[in-house]
């Protein structure tokens, strides 16, 4: 029997010549990633190997995003704390405020995780890199420690699961729209501890921006790792940010699944997960009459540019609605500032919404957006919990940028056909 494009990628990092799925292996690591939260826990523990050194200065990554711009007292002392670590370790990729940006969307960015790479992260939204062709996957802080210091990591080989993606998306579908799709069909726990493998000729009709989304939310359906067929969109992307080598790995055509799923692609309509499940999903259709306090459009799942132009589109000559507050978050300072460039921001700004640096704030009830209690908020985060964003009475419905900009106007959730 073959193998998947996961357990090729975690062969090769184990030195062996073939995995199967329930096997317990050692791997090297590509890349080591903590953010402002998970650190600090990380470098108790790494204090307590006794180590002098991390095992590369260049491949581990931190990323103070959740509570950045500081907050509180609390973060400004957590950011303190590993920002001393980092220095005292000599990590080059420490990024501060002013080059920081939203992790998942920052690394790639910056060509730190290309095709083939292992990449472990303390934060379960470290499943975005599959995007690339890369093994990604979240872990704790623990074993975040015991990644700076060995450069190894013990893993579990996932079975897979195969979507093969045909058809071209309609207008306003994007990746987020099908991701939440297959969530909604398979549910939270459908992929559990599996690899969820992306492949079909659909795939070329999804941008880089589309596949991030998807990776990125592989673990709402209890997946170890998203990851995407390496094509040419790939490369391309690979070639313009990284100067990094890379492997390209194909499942073999015997490779096994444990279930395979066509998604025709075509057929995906603009989907919107209510409260409190990213599986409790509806189409735009059948949304019903849900009025809302709050829109967010941003996070590690849709803050990129392609998601500010969608939502520019959409608030093009339209002003947010009198009982909504809509804030707008670019990923990174390089989506920032690209966004203004391009003239969005005029565009955001006249339709009455607010525009912040890059932060997750909102998403994990942070800052820059708590919600109340009885309050609504529509966003293009990933998580729609109980009090995820707030007060845990308040309601989360996560939906992709274009109904999110829509139901800004709106006051409602709602599409751009409507207004």
């Amino acid at each position: 029997m073959g193998m998947t494009m996961t357990q090729k990628i975690l062969a090769d990092h184990a030195g062996l010549d073939k995995v199967v799925a329930g096997q317990l292996i050692k791997a090297k690591l590509d890349m080591v990633l903590g953010n402002d939260i998970t650190t600090p826990v990380a470098v108790n523990e790494f204090k307590k190997i006794g180590v002098d050194k991390v095992f590369d200065v260049n491949k581990i990554a931190i990323v103070p995003d959740h509570f950045t711009p500081n907050k509180d007292i609390k973060s400004a002392e957590q950011v303190k704390y590993i920002r001393e670590f980092a220095k005292e370790k000599g990590i080059v990729n420490f990024f501060e405020v002013g080059q920081m940006g939203v992790e998942h969307a920052l690394l790639p960015e910056k060509g730190l995780v290309v095709p083939g790479d292992v990449v472990i992260g303390a934060d379960s939204h470290t499943c975005t890199y599959g995007a690339l062709g890369a093994f990604s996957t979240g872990i704790g802080s623990t074993d975040m420690a015991a990644g700076m210091a060995t450069g190894e990591a013990w893993f579990k080989v996932p079975e897979a699961i195969k979507f093969v993606l045909k058809g071209k998306p309609g207008k306003w579908v994007g990746g987020k729209d099908v991701i939440l799709h297959i969530i909604g069909m398979i549910g939270v726990d459908g992929a559990l501890y599996r690899s969820m493998e992306f492949t079909g000729d659909g795939v070329s009709h999804l941008s880089m921006d589309d596949r991030f989304a998807m990776a990125n939310m592989a673990i709402e359906a209890g997946g170890k790792n998203g990851i995407f067929e390496v094509d040419e969109k790939t490369i391309e992307y690979v070639k313009e940010h990284s100067t990094k080598p890379y492997k390209v790995y194909k499942a073999d055509d015997d490779a096994e699944y444990v279930a395979t799923y066509e998604i025709d692609l075509s057929q995906v309509k603009p989907t919107v997960a209510f409260p409190h499940l990213p599986s409790n999903t509806r189409t735009i259709d059948n949304v019903g009459d849900v009025k809302i306090d709050q829109v967010v459009i941003g996070s590690c799942t849709n803050g990129r540019i392609e998601d500010l132009r969608v939502a520019s589109e959409v608030l093009k000559g339209r002003k947010v609605h009198e009982d909504v507050r809509c804030i707008i978050i670019p990923a990174t300072q390089k989506i920032w500032k690209q966004a203004m460039s391009e003239g969005l921001f005029d565009i955001f700004i006249d339709a009455g919404a607010a525009v912040s640096t890059p932060t997750c704030g909102p998403c994990l009830g942070g800052h820059m957006g708590i919600l109340a209690k009885g309050e609504r908020a529509v966003a293009t985060t990933n998580r729609n919990f109980v009090g995820r964003m707030g007060h845990p009475e308040s309601e989360i419905y996560l939906a992709g940028p274009a109904i999110a900009a829509a139901s800004a106007v709106l006051g409602k959730i709602g599409s751009p056909e409507e207004i």
